[in-house]
């Protein structure tokens, strides 16, 4: 049955797309943007990624799909090394540019944070250039987003990890959406995750509030995972040497697992959903 609704799903999404390139003077040439923060590390970029835009060209083939990167710093690093990546303004009035008015944006981001409300006031620039401009969820958006997010997460990593905790660690952020986090790590506590954890790079929990919890759980062994789309420099750097060194230090037993959000499937299926639900807000 729950194939049958999503192969429908995306029958809609096909048919919606051709109607509306079939449009005359090109009012209905329609294309999809995925936006990413962007990595320089290639091998994470082609799990993550590059996977995620194959499979929204897979499932909207009659859809012209692009992407842009929100990061100037990992423009100009890839730019160094040949690789050449465009900003999302600079895609957006490219694609304006080349007749396409209808353009629906589905970022990677995970939180609506300070990156989707700075995308978000680019679209708006962009709709003044007389294009039809919708802008997609992130991963964690709604309630019902984040109980999926903690399902699909909870059961992947109760399975493939022996480690008595589990932590999930983000980027976090100043602004108030940083607060999903705190929704997130709830949701893994009333979801019979209890040795779950959600903490935060730049936020709050952060690693001072998770390494208590461990101390008082008298905790052995414990798994460090990237809560990021892609497991980049933070999840190397910040994960992967200091989070882990410091927990070792702290007595802890402590394996790292390098899995970008972006190279599991299901997820990926979500952001793929929200990119449909903003199509389906089009028409």
């Amino acid at each position: 049955m729950k194939q049958t609704v999503i192969f429908i799903a995306i029958l809609a999404i096909l048919v919606s797309c051709k109607n509306t390139k079939d449009t005359q003077d090109n009012d209905g040439k329609a294309a999809i943007l995925m936006v990413h923060f962007g990595t320089s590390h290639d091998d994470t970029r082609t799990l993550t990624i590059d996977a995620i835009n194959a499979k929204a060209k897979e499932a909207f083939q009659e859809c012209d799909v692009f992407e842009a990167y929100t990061s100037s710093v990992i423009i100009k690093i890839l730019k160094k090394r040949g690789i050449e990546k465009s900003s999302p303004r600079e895609m957006l009035e490219k694609l304006i540019a080349e007749g396409y008015k209808n353009i629906y944006i589905q970022p990677t981001h995970i939180i609506p944070g300070k990156e989707y409300k700075e995308l978000a006031l680019e679209a708006q620039r962009a709709r003044q250039l007389s294009a039809n401009i919708i802008l997609g969820e992130p991963l964690l958006y709604s309630i019902e987003d984040c109980q999926k997010v903690t399902d699909i997460l909870g059961s992947r990593h109760a399975q493939d990890s022996p480690s008595d905790h589990v932590v999930l660690v983000g980027h976090g952020t100043e602004d108030p959406a940083n607060a999903l986090y705190c929704q997130a790590d709830y949701m893994f506590q009333s979801g019979g995750y209890e040795n779950f954890h959600v903490a935060t790079i730049e936020g709050f929990p952060g690693f001072d509030q998770v390494l208590a919890l461990l101390q008082k759980s008298k905790a052995g062994k414990v798994t460090l995972v990237p809560f990021m789309f892609v497991a980049g420099d933070h999840a190397l750097n910040d994960i992967s040497e200091d989070w882990k060194k410091q927990l070792q230090g702290n007595g802890f037993q402590v394996d790292v697992k390098l899995e970008g959000l972006g190279q599991i499937p299901e997820i990926q299926d979500l952001y793929i959903r929200h990119l449909k639900e903003a199509i389906d807000i089009a028409e």
